[in-house]
C-alpha cells in the first residue's frame, strides 16, 4: 500500500503536466505567442513590418496578433478554423503562383513542422494565446 507521502508526491507531479491538450482531438494547444510568433520572426517579419517590402507590397503587417489578423489589403490572410482558406498558409506552403510564394525571392522556404504548427494554430481558432 502507498503511504500518503508517495500519493502527495504523485499529485503534486500530475499537476505540473500543463493542461495543453485540446478536449477535442487530444493534439497540444498550440500558443500564438510561444510557438506561432517566433517562426514569423524568423521568417516573415524582415519583410512584412512597417516599410519592409512586403508590408509596401501588399499592405500585410505581421509586427502584432491584431495586425496579423487585418490581413492584407487584398483580403485576409488568416481565417481562423479555416486553414485552407488562409491565404497566409496558401502562400507558405507554396500552393498560389510560385512569383507570390512565401517567403519570397531567395529566402529559404519554411520548414513543413514549422508550417504544421501555424496550420494547427488557425485550425484551433487562431487564437491570441
Amino acid at each position: 500500500m502507498m503511504n500518503l507521502k508517495k500519493i502527495v508526491g504523485n499529485l503534486v507531479l500530475l499537476s505540473l503536466i500543463p493542461l495543453t491538450l485540446v478536449a477535442c482531438g487530444g493534439e497540444t494547444a498550440v500558443s500564438f505567442s510561444q510557438d506561432v510568433r517566433p517562426i514569423i520572426d524568423r521568417h516573415c517579419i524582415q519583410c512584412h513590418e512597417p516599410g519592409g517590402k512586403g508590408e509596401v507590397a501588399s499592405g500585410f503587417d505581421m509586427t502584432s496578433y491584431d495586425s496579423l489578423m487585418r490581413g492584407a489589403r487584398f483580403g485576409p490572410m488568416i481565417i481562423a478554423n479555416d486553414v485552407e482558406g488562409s491565404n497566409m498558409i496558401v502562400l507558405m506552403e507554396g500552393r498560389a503562383d510560385p512569383s507570390i510564394s512565401m517567403p519570397h525571392g531567395q529566402r529559404p522556404s519554411v520548414p513543413g513542422q514549422e508550417i504544421q504548427t501555424i496550420r494547427l494554430w488557425v485550425d484551433q481558432g487562431a487564437k491570441n494565446n
